[in-house]
């Protein structure tokens, strides 16, 4: 009785940390029009209220750069609150994108950090296990 009850604490220890390390979402977005940077954050919102421990990444690349420009963002207070207040959620803009835009760091919104080449860092993220949802409006 003993070695069965060890047993299903372990299964049922097991299958909680399971379910909650596996919600690791890469976000892909390319779009620079204001629906499709809104629905993003909608949706990351919902995620959040739901598996709050759930690590969430988005790989912002293209036309979306607008998307974490200081002086261009029409998204910049709720990506700020989502950077602020959640410590599993990355915004990660294209390295080679910016240098194509002639961008540099002190123009991004604070906290979004910058990846050699955004293609390359949804790749790694989906070798590693990661979920992948391209945002399109």
């Amino acid at each position: 009785m003993k070695k069965l009850f060890i047993a299903l604490a372990l299964l049922l220890g097991s299958i909680t940390c399971f379910a909650q390390a596996d919600y690791k979402v890469i976000f892909d977005i390319t779009s620079k029009t204001p629906e499709a940077q809104q629905t993003l954050l909608r949706q990351m919102n919902g995620i959040l209220q739901g598996t709050p421990d759930a690590q969430l990444e988005v790989a912002i690349y293209g036309d979306a750069l607008d998307m974490v420009l200081k002086d261009k963002s029409t998204v910049a207070p709720a990506l700020g609150e989502l950077i602020n207040n959640h410590k599993n959620v990355s915004f990660k803009v294209c390295g080679a994108t910016m240098k194509r835009n002639n961008k540099n760091a002190s123009e991004l919104l604070p906290g979004v950090q910058i990846v050699p080449d955004a293609i390359y860092e949804i790749i790694t993220k989906q070798r590693e296990g990661w979920g992948y949802i391209k945002v399109a409006h």
